[in-house]
């Protein structure tokens, strides 16, 4: 076997690098290789007890030290971080499978993009504001578990310890073993920057072990989630012993719904191109698309063009445009899906079950699209998470709404239209957190977040910083409070 990447033994806790309780450990597999990589430690129970310890101790110095001397460790982490760039992407290459261009220029820069945006917004908030006779104060949670995916790992994990830290929370991060890689690059950036003991600790394990235990303590005050909507149920079931906090951004079968005056040669390739991103393994893709019925072949002929042209390969290599997926489990899933659409009546328009030609090692799987969906089947209903596209006729706009919505999911949709004002009419009868218009940009300062079983948190910008605070009412006068606390003190 070929010397590994790295072999990690430790966690971080307590402002050092701990060795693990447990000599177990979790293979790293290359997503383009199926070979094993590196090694990391599989945390234990007593592990997180360990740092939900520390963080506990660490909070209440972290929580009243001033806002401006927080804002500067979150400056000298987002410095750290810069210095260890090109490995990220080294490894978002290797452990997640994603391009190196999409490393590059999506995936790494999620951490800069923001950790800059927090630092803008967080000026936004009103820490203490008069309520008649009243004052209404804004407090940090508490200790966070942190709980973040593989398929955007540097995006959640920035979306979850940055704010949390900013506001006086301390954090337990528990990171995906599938993506380790660049979450021990974080943990060595915080180090770098300083960080006061406590404040931010990591341990590396499993869900069932280290996750659970994580969100049943009782000195964990809330958990932030990002993940499958399954473990965002049994974390809700666990999180309800205590009565923590619960936060969970969750899955989504997200459809773009093409009206009949659409610009359909622009939108179509825009709509098809935001699933096949990261080899379809966001939870807000695209994976519906619902067209008039007089425009269906059109449509679909416009979707195979889109994906013929779509390059599977090595994630090094310059000329792929999408990867591998993470793991054989995740590649075990999308081909059971797939072929269960074609046992359900739907036709492969292009892809289909197996590999692309020539990619036998590796997770790699043909972009596919389906016609002949009906919103029943199960690929209209369950996330796939990979580069698979339903394609649903519908006959009138009504009937597009109610199919759009006609899911347990709410995370994200799509409107197409040449009259803006009816796209925004459609975009308001849509039951999602997130509606995108005739294309697929996004706000970082605006909030990022789904209805129903896509999960309750608002992360992103100002919104994404609210969620670890606390509404708290001091009767007093308010000039009598701000006597005692000046709001430049915040």
């Amino acid at each position: 076997m070929a010397s590994l990447a790295y072999d990690q033994k430790n966690h971080y806790i307590n402002g050092e690098w701990v060795p693990a309780e447990s000599s177990d450990s979790i293979d790293v597999t290359d997503s383009n290789t199926a070979d094993v990589i590196a090694k990391v430690p599989a945390g234990t129970v007593g592990d997180i007890n360990k740092a939900v310890s520390a963080a506990k101790a660490a909070f209440e110095d972290w929580a009243a030290t001033p806002l401006a001397k927080r804002k500067e460790f979150i400056f000298k982490i987002l410095q750290a971080y810069q210095a260890r760039k090109a490995q990220v992407v080294e490894r978002l290459v290797q452990e997640l499978g994603c391009t190196k261009a999409f490393a590059e220029n999506v995936q790494a820069n999620l951490f800069e993009w923001h950790f800059g945006t927090l630092l803008a917004e967080v000026d936004k908030i009103q820490w203490a504001e008069p309520s008649g006779s009243a004052v209404v104060v804004k407090e940090p949670v508490g200790v966070i578990g942190c709980i973040t995916p593989w398929n955007y790992p540097i995006n959640q994990i920035a979306l979850k310890i940055g704010p949390a830290i900013l506001v006086g929370c301390t954090v337990v991060l528990k990171p995906s073993e599938l993506t380790p890689g660049v979450a021990y690059l974080v943990a060595e950036a915080v180090h770098e920057a300083g960080l006061p003991k406590g404040v931010f600790n990591m341990v590396m394990g499993l869900g069932p072990t280290c996750g659970e235990a994580l969100v049943e303590h009782p000195d964990v005050d809330m958990i932030s989630f990002t993940g499958s909507t399954r473990a965002g149920k049994r974390i809700s079931e666990l999180a309800a012993k205590t009565l923590k906090t619960v936060r969970t951004e969750l899955g989504g079968k997200s459809a773009a719904l093409m009206l009949d005056d659409a610009d359909f040669e622009t939108s179509v390739p825009a709509f098809v191109q935001q699933l096949m991103n990261n080899s379809g393994q966001s939870c807000n893709a695209l994976s519906r698309m619902l067209v008039p019925r007089a425009k269906y072949d059109d449509v679909l002929a416009l979707c195979k063009d889109v994906v013929e042209k779509v390059k599977v390969g090595k994630a090094d290599d310059p000329s792929s445009t999408i990867g591998p997926l993470v793991s054989q489990l995740q590649w075990d899933r999308v081909q059971g899906l797939v072929n269960k659409g074609i046992e359900e009546g739907a036709r492969v328009v292009t892809g289909g079950p197996g590999k692309p030609d020539g990619l036998g090692s590796g997770y790699f799987v043909r972009p596919t699209i389906f016609a002949d969906v009906s919103n029943s089947m199960t690929i209209a209903k369950e996330e796939i998470f990979g580069p698979v596209l339903s394609v649903i006729p519908y006959d009138s706009e009504e009937e597009g709404v109610k199919i759009a919505n006609d899911t347990i999911y709410g995370l994200n949709n799509a409107v197409a239209s040449a009259d803006p004002a009816r796209a925004v009419r459609v975009a308001s009868k849509l039951r999602s957190g997130m509606v995108m218009v005739n294309g697929t940009n996004m706000d970082f300062t605006a909030p990022f977040g789904g209805y129903k079983q896509s999960g309750n948190a608002r992360e992103w910008g100002k919104s994404g910083i609210e969620e670890f605070v606390l509404t708290k009412t001091v009767n007093v006068p308010p000039d009598v409070y701000f006597q005692c606390f000046p709001p430049e003190q915040k």
